[in-house]
């Protein structure tokens, strides 16, 4: 009788309508708090672009819409259905504690994947199961509070249910992508939703099940733990920001001590100790030439579109005693961490931690720079506001007489679409733009360079640049009109704000080669 008195209790009693519309509440909140951690959790190992998110949103979208359907069948069949909820509530928790785990044991076996391919593999083997798990509850408590409810009211119980499952996933998205990944990270916010679908399960297991939660948690820990939990379950990170999974690492640079800054999956900067004009990385030693040719003198005015590891500005605070350097760099974290671990100075620059074209829009009319340095570019994800038309106008409006705009670019060797399409548009601007290579990089079976542009009202005046200190490189200025004649019809597109598709220009790099880990 005792199970049979549950079961009735958890179908008709406060069970169905209080318990069973707050666990439709947290654990659609769950639900899309995962899908808001699983974007930070991969990007370590495929970075963060418009692929990334197309698969997550993929994957949890298919995990939700298959698990509606098994539980729409298991609430007509099951004879206990409230039980049945309780159930799928627990295997919801340990699936969720196991997601980063499951991650990255199945990055190792991915690696030798296409991109594309990768991505999504690894979205499946986090984050599939845990949606699935999830979208089963909906239709069951659903089921049970229509049965609960008299039949006048059945279409407002309908409405207050889907309203509760909304409501639940737009409280996840928040809580997650405003709170929970800056301040407990990956791993405290997937244990987090654990903890809540675990905490959500025994009311509805009924007296003598109410342990089984607490049974299978228990086996799933020991499982972990005998598996490598605590190693699956650590961070990769030196410090999660609202931005980025940031991480410093001691390297040896020439024989000398440095450090380089990791932003997610890609490498974005190496300090040198000892020698901060020391430029390990080609694309900044190339723009670090082109400005000290162009102003010899004791000051530079330089504005810089990202900060990262804030290798130039540190470089060009030691140069020139009188620079007055302003840095955009939008993740408060990055500044931080390059103070505490990279050299950097803070006192040595303005620094504005917001986005780059809003920073530089919010100047006083009359400032002007020598150098703007685009340097926000992460790896294939590419932000379409600072690569528009309309961008490169106020870019345009702040350099000062012989000033210049550089800024970098991965793309493709041959047929780089992305590059000649940003170089195309910044021509509408600037009377001069210059498309430059390491020629280091120009190597067979090469598929994939970081194209350098130089734009002004003047030019270079040069062909070739060879590096006046440090490590020994040549840059060749490839001809921009030959490169355009090469293209194929439509290939080149002029970028806008209304009309800047990076992620389709930048897709072939994608199919080329493996993305940088």
């Amino acid at each position: 009788m005792r199970g049979e008195d549950s079961g009735t209790a958890a179908q008709g009693g406060w069970r169905a309508r209080i318990w069973g519309p707050l666990a439709l509440l947290l654990s659609s909140a769950g639900s899309m708090a995962l899908e808001i951690v699983a974007g930070r959790a991969l990007a370590p190992y495929v970075g963060m672009s418009l692929y990334t998110w197309t698969a997550i949103i993929a994957v949890v979208l298919a995990g939700l819409a298959l698990g509606h359907w098994v539980g729409g069948m298991l609430a007509d069949r099951s004879a206990q259905p409230g039980r049945a909820a309780g159930r799928i509530l627990v295997a919801a928790a340990i699936a969720a504690a196991l997601s980063l785990p499951a991650l990255r044991h199945a990055a190792p076996l991915l690696a030798g994947m296409d991109p594309i391919g990768r991505i999504m593999a690894l979205a499946m083997a986090g984050f599939f199961l845990p949606s699935l798990l999830a979208g089963i509850l909906s239709p069951i408590f659903t089921k049970l509070a229509l049965d609960a409810a008299p039949p006048a009211r059945q279409g407002a119980v309908l409405g207050m249910m889907y309203a509760l499952g909304a409501g639940g996933a737009i409280l996840g998205t928040l809580a997650a992508g405003l709170v929970l990944i800056a301040w407990v990270g990956t791993a405290g916010s997937c244990l987090l939703v654990a903890f809540t679908y675990a905490a959500l399960a025994p009311p509805l297991l009924g007296r003598g099940q109410g342990g089984v939660a607490a049974l299978l948690l228990a086996g799933a820990v020991g499982a972990g733990a005998w598996t490598g939990l605590p190693r699956a379950l650590a961070s990769p990170c030196l410090s999660e920001s609202a931005y980025y999974c940031i991480r410093v690492d001691e390297t040896e640079m020439l024989g000398r001590p440095a450090r380089v800054m990791a932003l997610d999956h890609l490498a974005h900067g190496v300090n040198d100790a000892a020698e901060p004009r020391l430029l390990l990385s080609p694309y900044l030693a190339l723009v670090d030439e082109a400005a000290r040719a162009a102003f010899p003198g004791p000051a530079i005015r330089a504005f810089f579109i990202g900060g990262g590891a804030y290798t130039l500005p540190r470089a060009w605070a030691a140069h020139w005693p009188e620079a007055a350097l302003t840095v955009a760099e939008v993740d408060p974290e990055v500044t931080r961490l390059a103070a505490e671990r990279l050299w950097f100075d803070p006192a040595s620059a303005a620094i504005l931690h917001q986005d780059g074209r809003m920073a530089l829009a919010g100047l006083p009319e009359e400032t002007r720079f020598d150098v703007i340095f685009g340097d926000a570019f992460h790896d294939v994800s590419v932000p379409q506001h600072l690569v528009s038309d309309e961008f490169h106008a106020q870019i345009a409006r702040r350099l000062s007489p012989g000033g210049f705009y550089a800024v970098n670019s991965v793309d493709r060797l041959r047929e780089p679409r992305f590059a000649l399409s940003l170089a195309a548009t910044l021509r509408r601007r600037f009377a001069s733009v210059e498309l430059w290579l390491d020629v280091s990089e120009v190597a067979p079976g090469e598929a994939r360079v970081t194209w350098i542009i130089l734009a002004g009202q003047q030019g270079t005046g040069r062909d070739e640049w060879r590096s006046s200190r440090g490590v020994r490189r040549v840059w060749a200025r490839i001809p921009l009109d030959g490169m355009l004649a090469q293209m194929p019809e439509g290939a080149v597109l002029h970028l806008n704000d209304d009309f800047a598709p990076v992620d389709r220009l930048l897709a072939p790099v994608l199919l080329d080669a493996k993305l940088a880990e």
